[in-house]
């Protein structure tokens, strides 16, 4: 029964093959990719909608004060009523922009967001587009995203959306680099570049209670927070969300936006952030597999979706209770802290695995990130840097 369970989309899916038996293999196979590819938009283009009324909800929570309970039943349908607004709304195009390319950079950054959703697991035999490099593609993807901020910025001819967009591009090269290192000890101590077997590699229970997660080893529980941070700098997330501090720099690359241009990229930022946490998920926490023994008739979707949910509470709590941070303290972290600890994940993961995989593995792999945390917090102290304020009062 736990089985049909779990595998009831596959088989839904099989069932919707079956009446194209007779047809050749390409059209089996385009079908099947068409099938894969409107689940996907359905899925999280709900999850979307949900996550946008949820996160002012908890927001207001967190704030001592109403979210949205005005449109529907509990406010449940104010994405209805803000997709409506948006659609409707005049589509203003600055007189000078490049049309062309201020059209196009809300299409290809939100192109780019879904396209990366493809290649994560979801559950058991779930993985809409297995291929031999997903990891690699899911990067190859992302990274088009700063091409279309650059385009929005440009092509709106505007001196705050370009220093906006400039800004931006700036900040997400800087945190790309550590999300792709913090990447690279999983792909070293499982030996591929696909999805489907980084979450095989994770199988299996430590005594039978403790699951073989990577998040449970010192490199791995030190590349999580690293790509958990880089994750929140490259969806622009608080406290990171400086290419669109409407106080600083009127939205960043998004000023000249508008109407449903402007939603497309607030739906981008969203499905970006989804693509992020389910690769954290898959690298880091299992993928879909259950976090006790005991627990693994519930279906493997549910407990992916869990953690996946489970990261973006995380990602609306750091939204309300973090102030914005300075563009020069973003930037400081990156460089200074961020890029040297990932490389030590990497030294640490390496060590790990030639020694042995055990306790002697985990102590020396813990000895080795804690001499290079120490050594940074030493040299990055910025307690000498400032002299002692002296306030003056009038008398």
């Amino acid at each position: 029964m736990s089985k049909s369970v779990d595998q009831i989309f596959v088989n839904a899916k099989q069932w919707l093959l079956s009446w194209l038996m007779p047809a050749p293999a390409w059209v089996l196979q385009i079908a099947s990719s068409l099938i894969n590819i409107f689940t996907l938009l359905a899925v999280f283009l709900t999850l979307f909608a949900l996550m946008s009324v949820l996160e002012r909800k908890i927001l207001g929570r967190i704030q001592n004060r109403y979210g949205p309970n005005r449109v529907g039943p509990f406010g449940l349908l104010q994405p209805v009523a803000d997709g409506i607004k948006m659609l409707i709304k005049e589509d203003i195009v600055p007189a000078r922009a490049d049309k062309l390319v201020h059209f196009l950079a809300p299409i290809l950054i939100a192109a780019a967001a879904i396209l990366a959703l493809g290649v994560v697991p979801y559950g058991r035999n779930m993985t809409p587009f297995t291929i031999d490099g997903g990891i690699l593609f899911f990067f190859a993807v992302g990274s088009t995203t700063e091409l279309a901020v650059f385009m929005a910025g440009w092509g709106s001819n505007n001196k705050f959306s370009m220093l906006g967009a400039m800004r931006a591009i700036a900040q997400m090269i800087s945190y790309e680099l550590p999300l792709i290192i913090t990447v690279l000890p999983v792909v070293m101590v499982v030996g591929s570049l696909t999805p489907d077997r980084i979450v095989a590699a994770q199988t299996g229970y430590t005594l039978g209670l403790v699951p073989r997660w990577f998040v449970f080893t010192p490199w791995g529980a030190t590349a999580f927070i690293l790509f958990f941070v880089s994750g929140l700098v490259e969806s622009n997330r608080t406290p990171f969300d400086v290419p669109e501090g409407e106080s600083e720099i009127v939205a960043g690359h998004m000023t000249e936006y508008s109407g449903f241009k402007y939603a497309t990229f607030f739906m981008a930022e969203y499905i970006g952030m989804f693509a992020i946490t389910g690769l954290a998920a898959t690298l880091f926490l299992g993928g879909w597999h259950s976090p006790l023994s005991v627990l693994e008739f519930i279906p493997s979707y549910v407990w992916f979706f869990t953690k996946l949910s489970a990261l973006l509470m995380v990602y609306v709590w750091l939204r309300g209770t973090l102030p914005r941070t300075r563009i020069d303290q973003i930037m400081n972290f990156a460089w200074k802290f961020i890029l040297p600890m990932s490389f030590t994940c990497v030294i640490a993961a390496a060590v790990w695995h030639y020694a042995g995989r055990g306790l002697r593995g985990w102590l020396w792999s813990f000895v080795v990130i804690a001499i290079v945390y120490t050594a940074l917090s030493m040299l990055l102290d910025t307690q000498r840097k400032f002299a002692p304020r002296i306030y003056r009062f009038a008398e």
